[in-house]
């Protein structure tokens, strides 16, 4: 680099002097280019952007290329006094002005008896204006008639960063150009161009490091690039620009991401320390990973997502590795703790306990089902493709009672009942030829419940063991108050009639207590019950799901099926 005593920085030193210079802003060269050539050129210009994209630079270039020595052509030669004076500042024709600093009302007045004289030596005089939405109301007015009537040999151009507080009528009386931010890769490849002609050895990583800095600037990204060339020489290392500029590593991010869709918290707390050990500012970590976050979810949710990150080759193909089999689905509900945490920093004492919080509440976040596969095994349960379990009262439970337990059925010379069942034999007048099969069990429970409600909300609970005729055994609960109820002695008297009464025959009650050592029983009534209602409940909340009102309403305000309740 240069030794002499007066240092031009970069920005200015390489500063764009003509169109094909200007970086990523080819829409408004091509433009201003064309209306050049073909002698359609306006009176008034306003350029519009973001700071550092080249709206001064272009105002210059434009101003060069009306008044060149060598004719108005769409590129100024930049070697005749014209083109120096005004790449100099000190032509007497091109007056840039400071709309910051000159915008009261009797600046205005000045500039337009200043305009009426021709040029000196010049083909228009050229009224540059910076800033122009700093000027005052009264200044607005003033300006309104000369920009609309302006003399043959005079050109206005207007820059700012905010069009929106221009007044209507200004903005209607002038050439609008906006100017777009500057995308990474043409950042990166000035900054390599500069690099080689300033004899710099300096990485990729490094120059995206500060093209990133600038953030769509090129300015920005000039000022930055000095500032590391003024602390590391013309040998630049990556951890000194990442020290300097106090951005995060990548493969930092890389690693605590990785961390936390692998929830590994021991990993992700150890990434949340070392941004801490370095030094780095923790809203600005969190907001750079909202970034990283952010990226991720593009490229899982698009199919051309170089469209739309503003990211180098190696950079994207880096976030591609990353995301891997990752869904949209679970970026996204980590990017939104992130974008909740950066909120509160703004009035946090402990910055850092809220990011690591955020980055736990992350890392332990458990996975969902999609959407789509729950559709997909609700429509499998409704082709029948998906064995569904038989809700029939007479089917069998789970294990519940032993293999190996057997039921005899009660002789007339039966021995004494032993103390966990009790029989009662009840002598009937007239046989009848029909008997309690279990296709009757239900029939006859509501029999029961007929008769005596209390005795038939017992046997509800009881499942049929056996039942022959002149025999029922039923089975309850072991320890349960049906237990207890159904082996007294009254209580199988009562059920003994009652059987007599509906069958016609001569019938032995025995009542036996199931325990979870037994084998397979069958389903209670009240069991069945239960079973049917929540088959039911199944069926609501499948139609429910289905409903396309539901589900357009799902779609529409974000909601979720929580609860269904059957009527």
């Amino acid at each position: 680099m240069s030794n002499d005593t007066h240092y031009e920085v970069l920005a200015r030193k390489y500063r764009p002097q003509t169109f094909s210079e200007l970086a990523g802003q080819e829409h408004v060269s091509r433009t201003l280019q064309n209306a050049i050539d073909s002698g359609r050129v306006a009176h008034a210009f306003l350029f519009t952007g973001a700071r550092g994209v080249g709206k001064t630079s272009t105002a210059r270039i434009m101003a060069k290329t009306l008044n060149c020595e060598r004719g108005v052509t769409h590129e100024p030669c930049n070697v005749c006094p014209q083109c120096i004076e005004i790449t100099k500042g000190t032509s007497t024709d091109v007056f840039e002005i400071d709309g910051a600093s000159n915008n009261g009302v009797d600046d205005v007045r000045d500039l337009r008896e200043n305009i009426k004289y021709l040029p000196s030596h010049s083909r228009y005089r050229i009224i540059i204006i910076d800033e122009v939405h700093m000027l005052s109301t009264y200044a607005f007015n003033a300006l309104l008639k000369t920009l609309e009537e302006p003399p043959e040999h005079v050109k206005f151009i207007f820059a700012t960063t905010e069009p929106h507080k221009l007044p209507i009528t200004i903005l209607s009386r002038c050439q609008r150009f906006d100017f777009k931010r500057v995308t990474l890769p043409k950042i990166i490849a000035r900054l390599r161009e500069i690099a080689d002609k300033e004899s710099v050895v300096i990485s990729d990583p490094s120059l995206t490091l500060i093209a990133r800095k600038g953030d769509g600037s090129m300015r920005d990204s000039l000022t930055a690039f000095d500032q590391v060339l003024a602390f590391c020489g013309n040998t630049v290392g990556d951890d000194e620009v990442g020290t300097l500029l106090g951005t995060v590593d990548r493969r930092l991010m890389a690693e605590i991401s990785e961390a936390v869709f692998n929830g590994d918290t021991q990993a992700t707390l150890e990434g949340v320390k070392t941004v801490d050990m370095i030094g780095y500012n923790m809203r600005q970590f969190c907001q750079e990973l909202i970034e990283h976050f952010r990226n991720l979810l593009v490229i899982r949710s698009v199919k051309k997502p170089e469209d739309i990150l503003d990211l180098t080759v190696a950079e994207l193909d880096e976030l591609k590795r990353q995301s891997g089999n990752i869904s949209a689905l679970d970026v996204q509900r980590r990017l939104t703790l992130l974008i909740k945490a950066e909120a509160e920093m703004s009035y946090a004492t402990f910055p850092r306990l809220i990011v690591e919080m955020a980055l736990l509440k992350a890392t332990l976040l458990s996975p969902v089902v999609p959407i789509q596969e729950l559709i997909e095994k609700i429509k499998a349960l409704e082709t029948g493709s998906v064995h569904t379990p038989e809700f029939a009262w007479k089917a069998e439970r789970t294990p519940t009672v032993a293999a190996s337990h057997s039921f005899e059925p009660v002789q007339s010379t039966a021995p004494a009942p032993r103390p966990a069942e009790r029989s009662v034999v009840v002598p009937v007048a007239s046989p009848v030829p029909a008997a309690i099969g279990s296709s009757s069990w239900g029939r006859f429970v509501n029999f029961v419940n007929e008769k005596q409600p209390s005795t038939g909300s017992v046997l509800e609970h009881g499942s049929p063991l056996k039942e022959e005729t002149g025999l029922i055994e039923v089975g309850f609960p072991a320890g349960s108050y049906y237990v207890t109820a159904g082996q007294d002695p009254d209580f199988i008297a009562e059920v003994a009639v009652l059987a007599r009464e509906f069958s016609g025959h001569e019938t032995v009650i025995r009542v036996k207590a199931i325990s979870a050592d037994a084998g397979a029983t069958p389903l209670s009534l009240a069991e069945k019950k239960k079973s049917d209602a929540e088959q039911h409940l199944e069926g609501l909340k499948r139609e429910v799901e289905n409903h396309p009102v539901v589900r357009e309403a799902e779609r529409i305000f974000g909601a979720k099926i929580t609860e269904v309740v059957g009527i």
